[in-house]
């Protein structure tokens, strides 16, 4: 029984007029919490500013944040916040009860890949009916299955549990996987003895498990990535499988770099990349000599970008050189990284995202006119494009498949659309679906998908993708949530949602804004909307919204927009603009205090992303340009709608403190009575819900705030 059927019955008439009040539109008359104001006056480059919420940040000396080690002042504001949002949207509980229902009704498959096929054996991955963690398995020949490991079961105990990174071992000997069960990103790093079923810890603590570990190609060694105190990824380790032996490969003293690391297709190198936004490096381990120093392919250099990787007896080199903006493919002699000639040469405009070698041909991923595209090159020079009619839609390229295999598995889906993976021949290009996500009570006829344009205040056309039911009329009556992000050139590709499907059920539309800043249409359109440009985003942002209102798709008013992370920065800027145009916010562990932040030079992600936001620190320019699109320095007296903040208690990226500020000031600030909401999971991190069920609550929550944003 919900929460608020369970009000009913104790309360009677009184839970009765507070669900009227839900459909009505009115929010319970619950009072805020009020933040103190504790005047902080900073002096930076010879500009002022009072914090004067700066009381709420807290980190301690561990660097792990708890619900045990806060200050009282800190654990008070976040305890009185968490009560008040809950008090403010029980009414909706039963609301939230009935979407859960509606997303889990359709079924949990979406998780499940196809089976990775190699040297005889299939290795498969699916979460079973009643569960919220994946069984992963394999198989030999038409064998028996194995079970590899049950999450259900690691879970079990654990406040928090999510993993990443799962891979068997060239030789089939071993499987990996690293695990999160504390919420800050510090991973473990398990593995299966094959042979045993033995599983067992490799690596305790303090690993960074997205991209950060690797089985040597001999299959005698564990290459793992460390997180430092700050939580930056800085070493590269090596370490025996059976635990003994661990050895320092190289550490990187650059805090603006990042790195990550892999085999090469085809198992020639073990290739650590280390990149920053404007620079990369690419040092290779042969497979002859494991024990071997990584060496660097190019000595970084400012302004060039590349990946590395092998193919047809020769490097190949994804890379920016020489003002390839978008990318592209040269091929490189293996001893002595001499580049031979270019494979694929530079196109404006269709940015090269991703290689994928195979003995019989190279696979890329790339955009034309924003779409993805999947290019198949053969060795003899011809190409083949694989392209979907649909009018917006996304292609998957898994990066973990056999080098001898005769075709590419890939993965197509749009919001309409549940994921197809599809195994292409790579001789012949003919395409065969070897499995459809099960989605239950869905029928793709029922909505329509429309790419659609809107005219930036500059001239720029900004793509829209937009979910409807079929039929719905374009006469200004349907509420809409616009989404967007718009950072550090990532896209908002045109995916398949169950949770966008359960809203727009309910007579909503859902539209995803393509704005500047992500790479949708190439390079120039990310760098449209970073550092100085920043400002496009949020306008591109608000033209999306203007333009579907004028459209009738919508009307102002009944627009929700929803981010996270820089996508909140994006969302809490255009609400400072355009107060009166959202009939609610969303902002999920946003990046909302950006002056303090990028002023915090401790921070462990402030050196890496200082060319894409400018630095307050040691530039003039770059303070005020931040001081003047900071969510949070530029609140200001106005009609502002409803706000609900989201933040995890353990995030290190973007932390509590950002929204608990944004909150306190619109509070503080507003004309319009709306509520300001901060809701703080006290055992997560940045990646928030750990769990299908626990995604599906999350959104349920956000929509149902949405539904009475607008009622």
């Amino acid at each position: 029984m919900g929460s608020a059927a369970m009000a009913a019955l104790l309360l009677g008439n009184r839970a009765a007029w507070a669900l009227e009040r839900v459909a009505a539109g009115h929010w319970p008359a619950v009072p805020p919490p009020q933040s103190p104001r504790i005047s902080n006056v900073i002096e930076q480059l010879g500009r002022t500013r009072d914090d004067a919420y700066s009381w709420m940040k807290f980190i301690p000396e561990s660097g792990e944040r708890n619900r045990t080690n806060l200050p009282p002042a800190v654990a008070k504001m976040l305890a009185d916040e968490n009560a008040y949002a809950d008090a403010m949207l029980e009414p909706t509980a039963d609301e939230q009860a009935e979407l859960v229902r509606a997303m889990l009704a359709r079924g949990s498959d979406a998780a499940a890949a196809p089976a990775l096929e190699k040297d005889g054996w299939t290795y498969s991955s699916a979460i079973p009916a009643g569960a919220t963690h994946a069984r992963y398995t394999r198989q030999q020949g038409g064998g028996k299955a194995e079970l590899l490991v049950d999450e259900s079961v690691r879970a079990e105990g654990q406040p928090y549990f999510r993993s990443t990174g799962h891979q068997p071992s060239p030789d089939h000997r071993w499987f990996a996987w690293a695990e999160d069960v504390i919420g800050n990103d510090r991973h473990r790093i398990c593995i299966r003895d094959n042979a045993s079923g033995a599983i067992r810890t490799i690596v305790d603590k303090d690993a960074y498990g997205y991209g950060g570990l690797v089985f040597s190609p001999s299959s005698r060694w564990l290459f793992w990535i460390w997180r430092d105190a700050r939580n930056r990824p800085t070493r590269l380790y090596r370490t025996s499988l059976d635990g003994k032996v661990t050895d320092l490969v190289y550490e990187e003293k650059d805090p603006a770099i990042f790195m990550s690391v892999k085999r090469t297709a085809a198992d020639g190198f073990v290739a650590l990349t280390l990149a920053g936004p404007e620079t990369a490096e690419v040092r290779l381990v042969p497979a002859r000599d494991e024990a071997a120093a990584p060496a660097p392919v190019w000595p970084r250099k400012a302004g060039v970008r590349y990946e590395i990787d092998e193919w047809d007896g020769s490097l190949v080199a994804l890379t920016d050189l020489g003002d390839a903006f978008d990318m592209q493919l040269l091929r490189l002699d293996p001893k002595d990284f001499r580049t031979l000639g270019a494979l694929v040469p530079h196109r404006a405009g269709t940015p090269i995202l991703s290689i994928l070698p195979f003995k019989r041909a190279l696979v890329r991923l790339e955009r034309a006119e924003g779409l993805h595209r999947l290019v198949i090159l053969r060795a003899d020079g011809s190409e083949q494009a694989i392209a979907f009619d649909d009018p917006a839609y996304a292609i998957e390229l898994p990066l973990e498949q056999s080098y001898d295999a005769a075709s590419v598995m890939i993965a197509h889906q749009s919001p309409k659309s549940p994921r197809r993976w599809i195994r292409v021949d790579l001789a012949s290009g003919e395409q065969t679906v070897v499995r459809q996500q099960k989605v239950e009570n869905f029928d793709p006829d029922d909505y329509q998908v429309e790419r659609l344009f809107a005219p930036a205040p500059d001239g720029e056309m900004v793509p829209i993708t937009l979910l409807s039911r079929r039929g719905a009329l374009q006469d200004g009556k349907a509420p809409l949530l616009q989404y967007g992000y718009g950072s550090y050139g990532v896209s908002s590709d045109p995916e398949f949602s169950i949770p966008a499907l359960a809203l727009v059920d309910r007579g909503w539309r859902y539209a995803i804004a393509h704005v500047r800043g992500g790479s949708e249409k190439g390079r120039q359109w990310f760098l449209g909307g970073r550092k100085f440009t920043k400002r496009n985003s949020f306008t591109d942002f608000i033209a999306c919204a203007e333009y579907l209102a004028s459209e009738g798709y919508t009307a102002k008013g009944k627009i929700v927009a929803y981010g996270l992370s820089a996508g909140g920065l994006l969302v809490g800027a255009s609400m400072n603009i355009a107060p009166t145009l959202w009939g609610g916010v969303i902002a999920k562990v946003p990046f909302v205090d950006m002056l303090n932040t990028m002023s915090d030079a401790a921070h462990p992600l402030v050196p890496l992303f200082r060319p894409d936001w400018g630095d307050p620190l040691a530039d003039p320019k770059a303070y005020d340009y931040i001081a003047s699109i900071s969510p949070y320095e530029n609140v200001r007296a106005a009609p502002y709608p409803p706000l609900l903040c989201t933040a995890g208690l353990k995030d290190d990226r973007v932390a509590y403190w950002e929204p608990a500020k944004l909150v306190a000031e619109v509070r503080r600030r507003s004309t319009s009575g709306n509520p300001a909401m901060l809701m703080t999971d006290m055992d997560s991190g940045h990646q928030g819900s750990a769990d299908l069920a626990s995604e599906y609550r999350e959104k349920a929550l956000f929509w149902a705030f949405a539904m009475r944003c607008v009622a």
